[in-house]
């Protein structure tokens, strides 16, 4: 008689146009502290030979690598879900192709799990040295960081992210991520609300920090992610209702700026304002240059909840 073995976790990697930083996961896996864990990694369509990439590794040997490929694009969920229920292990870790793991990242993993259904590991972005990045992104980073380690543990589902981790029993009782999420954002946060919703115990923890090589490194960049996050979060409040995150209302002087400036907000005057914005922000001083950008990103999130058709970028 034969027996399968059940790994005592999968890491699930979605991705799409990732060739060229799919290494920082898959190297990071590779030369982990626990050994007995799988890597599927869900290709939503292949635009950039990351097919090729992933025969390496697997010819390598180096990890119990198994590959999904899409034949077209059908969405970062419908990647999610393949990858999740291809995995075979009790412990089912969402890593995307922009992170770094530590060499305890898996064990840690693990062990956290032994207390709790759903874990959500912090971020530690790595920008190259831009105007965003000195003004703003750093800044950001580490006050969110801040924030997000402190929440009580009724408000932690909001923070789940590219970064956490479900019990297979939690993704079964949960029916996966939703598919109604197509574009850009809100189906890690509806992940975890549904988590929470579920009755299981989530915590969020820097023992499964990542480095976080992110796309946002510009000011225009962020901005743009903010239209679509507020795009999607309409997915959200249609699902579980407006009091589960009710909508931002800036109130005062500044929350005139940002909803007047969001009614003007277009992916295009994005691209136009974050650039012209980005050749002047170290010339301002640091306050005015952090504002600058806070306007932008939070005028951009505020025109996606109310405007949410102004989303038309397919990430």
């Amino acid at each position: 008689m034969t027996t399968t073995h059940r790994y005592k976790a999968a890491v699930i990697i979605p991705s799409r146009g990732g060739a060229d930083i799919l290494h920082y996961p898959l190297d990071a896996l590779a030369a982990q502290t626990e050994k007995d864990f799988q890597v599927i990694v869900v290709l939503d369509g292949d635009i950039d030979n990351s097919e090729a990439v992933l025969d390496r590794y697997i010819a390598e040997g180096k990890l119990n690598l198994t590959k999904i490929v899409f034949e077209e694009n059908r969405g970062r969920v419908a990647a999610l879900n393949a990858g999740h229920r291809a995995a075979d292990a009790d412990v089912l870790i969402r890593c995307d192709d922009d992170l770094e793991p530590a060499s305890d990242y898996v064990e840690a993993q693990i062990r956290l799990h032994r207390d709790y259904d759903g874990v959500i590991g912090t971020l530690k972005n790595v920008y190259p040295d831009t105007p965003y990045s000195r003004v703003y992104g750093n800044f950001r980073d580490a006050r969110f960081k801040e924030g997000a380690l402190s929440v009580a543990e009724e408000g932690r589902w909001l923070y789940w992210n590219g970064n956490s981790s479900i019990s297979a029993e939690y993704f079964e009782r949960t029916g996966g991520y939703d598919p109604a999420y197509r574009l850009y954002g809100w189906e890690d946060v509806d992940m975890g609300k549904m988590v929470h919703d579920a009755g299981g115990r989530i915590i969020i923890s820097d023992e499964v920090e990542v480095k976080h090589y992110a796309e946002a490194t510009t000011t225009a960049v962020r901005a743009l992610r903010a239209l679509h996050s507020g795009s999607a979060r309409t997915i959200f409040v249609r699902k579980h209702g407006d009091a589960a995150h009710p909508a931002p209302n800036p109130t005062g002087p500044w929350g005139f700026l940002v909803k007047t400036l969001a009614r003007f907000t277009t992916e295009k005057t994005i691209k136009a304002l974050g650039d012209a914005s980005d050749k002047i922000l170290l010339k301002l001083p640091a306050k005015a240059a952090e504002k600058l950008v806070a306007l932008q990103v939070e005028a951009a999130s505020y025109a996606g909840i109310h405007y949410p058709e102004r989303a038309q970028k397919v990430f």
